[in-house]
């Protein structure tokens, strides 16, 4: 009987002594989780606090920081400066390449003006040749009709070459009347003109 109650008593005691080590180890476990957890939870701590005063909350070493919002915003008005940035240079681009179109445009609207005066003139020089022309013509004509000492006292008054030109346009007989009432200075200065502008004259 008493073996018996000692034996219960042992048993008693073994199991409240496993019963102690288990709550130590659960105490020690519980302490070492809030230990590590702590920096953790401060971590949070401190976020929800800059959050609410619109610091920007300490990172953790090794993690990448998060921008907030005053970055983002920030960022957000850089990318739009630079849009309009290049906005504006495209729109500057595009003024110069009118301004370059409309200044071809009035090159081209010159040259042909200058073409249109160009043909113009050309024509109005071929008509005062023509009338030139038909002027010498007609005074050639008029020489040749006249008496012919009439005309050598004309042409003895004349520029030896200018004389020249008459003559040679002039019928050969009238041009021989001419010429025989010219005085003899006169007839061989004009028959060296003659001679000479024939002598320029290309030969095979």
């Amino acid at each position: 009987m008493a073996k018996a109650n000692k034996s219960q008593k042992m048993e008693k005691a073994r199991r409240g002594t496993l019963m102690l080590l288990a709550l130590f180890l659960m105490g020690s476990a519980v302490v070492r989780i809030a230990l590590e957890a702590a920096p953790a939870i401060a971590r949070e701590v401190a976020e929800i606090k800059a959050g609410e005063s619109g610091e920007a909350a300490p990172s953790a070493p090794g993690r990448a920081s998060v921008p907030d919002s005053a970055e983002m915003q920030a960022m957000l008005t850089a990318f739009k400066k630079r849009e309009a940035n290049l906005a504006e240079r495209e729109a500057e681009l595009e003024d110069r390449m009118r301004a370059l179109e409309i200044a071809d445009e009035a090159i081209d609207k010159k040259l042909q003006d200058l073409q249109q005066a160009e043909q113009k003139l050309l024509a109005t020089l071929a008509l005062a040749d023509g009338a030139a022309e038909q002027d010498v013509t007609k005074l050639t004509t008029v020489y040749e009709q006249m008496k012919p000492k009439d005309a050598a006292a004309l042409f003895e008054e004349m520029d030896p070459t200018f004389a020249a030109g008459f003559l040679a346009r002039m019928k050969p007989e009238a041009a021989a009347g001419v010429m025989a009432g010219l005085s003899p200075e006169a007839a061989y200065t004009i028959s060296v003109v003659l001679a000479g502008r024939n002598g320029e004259v290309p030969k095979e």
